[in-house]
């Protein structure tokens, strides 16, 4: 597993019924993407669930990195760097994976929590932690699922847990979830990724 993500951070008077209606138009493009696991389109508005800024930042985990090749390089990006400009694109090497007790249910909130690694601790404890944190994450009432990965270059933890309502057991930035897009949700690796 693979996740990647990118942020549009937009002035504080920008009609975010823009990005809304752009998920609308082309969200499903995304629906049948072969090595995509799930795609989380994300919204923050400024003043809404402590966010300080209006921000599209979709979240994704990707089962294959060919998958996410073809959506980086084979012109689905494309778009919105003609639109936006070339955001700066993160990504994390898997470390865990668990569904929720809610992983029926439509996600409402994203809360991201990203952390540095702290120089002189074992990281095998470190990571075996991010997994436990994801499982509990997974096991909180409303939790629809949990993901943990880390950039090995900056040496940075995400954490990433969707939530079927507004009041999300988890601590982080919060996100609206405007749309998702699973076609590969159910091959994503459960539980430890090494």
């Amino acid at each position: 597993m693979h996740a990647m993500q990118y942020e549009l951070t937009l002035p504080a008077d920008y009609d975010m019924g823009i990005i809304r209606g752009r998920v609308a138009r082309v969200g499903h493009l995304l629906d049948e993407w072969d090595g995509l696991g799930v795609k989380a389109y994300l919204l923050r508005e400024r003043g809404v669930h402590g966010s300080p800024v209006n921000q599209y930042a979709p979240f994704y985990l990707w089962n294959t990195v060919e998958g996410m090749n073809r959506f980086l390089w084979g012109g689905a990006f494309q778009g919105l760097v003609n639109d936006f400009g070339r955001p700066e694109v993160v990504r994390w090497s898997g470390l865990a994976y668990e569904e929720g007790d809610a992983s029926g249910s439509p996600a409402a909130v994203a809360v991201r929590r990203r952390q540095r690694i702290p120089e002189g601790g074992e990281l095998a404890a470190v990571m075996e932690e991010a997994v436990r944190e994801t499982r509990q994450l997974a096991g909180a009432d409303g939790a629809v699922f949990a993901a943990a990965a880390v950039d090995p270059h900056s040496w940075e933890l995400v954490h990433f847990s969707l939530w079927e309502q507004d009041t999300p057991q988890a601590e982080g930035d919060v996100f609206q979830v405007l749309r998702l897009s699973a076609p590969g949700r159910g091959a994503l690796p459960r539980g430890r990724q090494w």
